[in-house]
């Protein structure tokens, strides 16, 4: 039962570093295209660049509300594990218990 609630929080801790490298991967490359795009707007047309900055902080900041979520999630899987209580009902339900 110990090895099995040591595999149950290694595959969480795995799972968790792998879903936050993917948000952080996701926000860079969505801050590289909105930087892009933002340079691009402004070589287009240079008067907007007032509102194109502002446009594009606004959206980064979005982007950057992304990983912070994921972040939260991930805390939450590790620290407060609902796998281990999930397998732990069902040991206890498998082994007579109410």
């Amino acid at each position: 039962m110990i090895a099995a609630l040591s595999t149950i929080y290694a595959y969480t801790a795995i799972g968790a570093g792998i879903i936050l490298a993917g948000a952080g991967l996701g926000s860079a490359l969505g801050w590289g295209l909105i930087c892009a795009k933002y340079l691009e707007g402004i070589a287009r047309q240079p008067e907007m660049r007032p509102q194109l900055m502002g446009q594009m902080l606004f959206t980064g900041g979005l982007m950057e509300a992304f990983p912070m979520i994921v972040l939260g999630l991930s805390m939450w899987f590790v620290t407060a594990n609902p796998f281990v209580g999930a397998f732990l009902s069902a040991t206890s339900k498998a082994a007579g218990g109410h």
